[in-house]
């Protein structure tokens, strides 16, 4: 008996955060939607990144902050870590989303079907069950995998990906974290937290490279202060285990090496394109397996679009977000904005945070602006002295004009105190194209956090309050 393919108007291939939120948008708008997951939905970000991360990242912020809690004349006995209990704590945050999403995929009236999807001719995706399905239009959303580097094939034990970091039941006395990325920072900056001893190694000049230049140095000097060893500059050439496997010694640099329980290997990601098939389509895949797009997420294959992390784009899950936007928006035939990805906000939640939006002082000159710089320091900020969280600054960099004043905002850079929470003014000067006369009317609540960005922003009119 020959099964006649199920017919939607869009057919997904990846439940992660840009299928996922294609699906809902469409749904709510009453397509008839069916996304082929070969996991859970959620991908990535929900189950093996953003959300079990972040869990861990709250335990080392829980217990720093009891550990300085006799600063605040609250005297605690030592704090003991149960790490077993956190990973505990984490997937029940983890379960209680994906519950959630799940419900809602299904209020939308979202087919979902298990298994990994691929894409033929004529718009046909076929699940590796045998399952058959026509979509109107196609979204390619297959999200990505950890990168790995020769020689240090992963284990599970000695050799980790933020995938094995995040199922840990017991944390490692010493680590080697190999990359000094976003990812690779907030790792260590865990790690360390908890009691780890911690290495970084980067190839590159500085860590978090992209960030202003100014910000990656508040959080080098954290680092540093905390004992956390960072060496930029140098590349590792492979490691040996010993004896009983109970560690390992990383190479690196000239002949330089550190021995240590585990290794994190955090190089980025890599797209998962590789089992979409694309026979008999016009889809396009690069050197380094992207699916080529154009600003509206159109792939060569008329009516077949990606999205997400399987596309050459920032890979954070709001921009994800921002891409199906893009796509569900065009199926409809509605009004369509492409995503600006110069001006997209980025969060990184090691300590101290970053987070910042738009250009760097370096970018923007080497995009040929003629810049001006303000910078505010977190130690003048009444809030921060009272969470005792002084460390970071905010840093506002502005086109200059004619006249030598500051014109439109190009870029707002944070470093310190929950500023993953206060970038959204930022965001907003930098998108709308603000200028500072225009941003510095607003009245900022007083005492808080915020308030820092908006000294900053009456600093470069030449009228502010507190910073020179």
């Amino acid at each position: 008996m020959v099964l006649t393919a199920q017919e939607f108007d869009v057919v997904i291939i990846g439940g992660g955060p840009a299928g996922y939120a294609a699906a809902l948008r469409g749904g709510l708008a009453g397509l008839n939607i069916a996304v082929v997951e070969k996991d859970k939905v959620g991908g990535t970000c929900l189950h093996r990144g953003c959300i079990p991360a972040k869990e861990f990242l709250e335990t080392a912020t829980v217990y720093r902050t009891v550990i300085g809690a006799e600063e605040f004349g609250i005297i605690a006995d030592p704090p003991v870590i149960e790490f077993a209990q956190s990973q505990a704590r984490k997937q029940k945050v983890v379960d209680q989303l994906w519950t959630g999403l799940q419900g809602l995929m299904k209020k939308r009236k979202v087919t979902t079907f298990n298994g990994v999807g691929s894409l033929g001719a004529g718009h046909k995706v076929t699940v590796d069950d045998g399952t058959e399905l026509v979509g109107k239009h196609v979204i390619l959303a297959s999200g990505s995998i950890p990168r790995t580097i020769p020689g240090f094939e992963v284990d599970g034990r000695l050799v980790l990906t933020s995938d094995e970091v995040l199922d840990l039941e017991r944390l490692p006395a010493s680590a080697v974290v190999i990359g000094g990325g976003a990812i690779g920072c907030e790792f260590a900056s865990m790690l360390s937290d908890l009691g780890c001893k911690v290495t970084v190694l980067e190839a590159l000049p500085k860590i978090l490279p992209g960030c202003d230049k100014d910000v990656a140095d508040v959080v080098a000097r954290s680092f540093k202060k905390r004992g956390i060893e960072v060496r930029t500059g140098v590349a590792v050439t492979g490691h040996a285990p010993s004896d009983d496997g109970s560690s390992t010694t990383v190479s690196f640099g000239e002949g330089e090496s550190v021995t240590v329980e585990a290794v994190v290997v955090s190089v980025g990601r890599r797209p998962c394109s590789a089992n979409l098939g694309l026979d008999g389509t016009a889809v396009e895949v690069d050197g380094r397996g992207f699916v080529v797009v154009d600003e509206y997420m159109r792939t060569a294959e008329p009516g077949v679009f990606a999205a997400g992390d399987l596309v050459d784009t920032p890979a954070l899950a709001h921009v994800g977000f921002a891409e199906a936007v893009v796509v569900i928006d065009q199926i409809l035939g509605d009004k369509v904005i492409p995503v600006d990805y110069t001006k997209v906000p980025w969060c990184i939640y090691c300590h101290p945070e970053v987070a910042f939006a738009g250009l760097s002082e370096e970018a923007a000159r080497e995009a040929g602006f003629d810049v001006v710089t303000k910078k505010d320091p977190f130690g003048g900020n009444g809030r921060a002295l009272i969470v005792g969280e002084p460390e970071g600054m905010v840093k506002v960099i502005a086109e200059k004009l004619p006249d030598g004043k500051a014109g439109r905002i190009l870029g707002v850079h944070m470093v310190g105190p929950w500023v993953t929470e206060q970038l959204g003014q930022g965001y907003l000067a930098v998108n709308w194209e603000a200028t500072p006369t225009e941003v510095g009317q607003y009245i900022q609540p007083h005492p808080t956090l915020s308030e820092t960005f908006g000294e900053t922003v009456l600093a470069l009119t030449g009228r502010g309050l507190h910073v020179g």
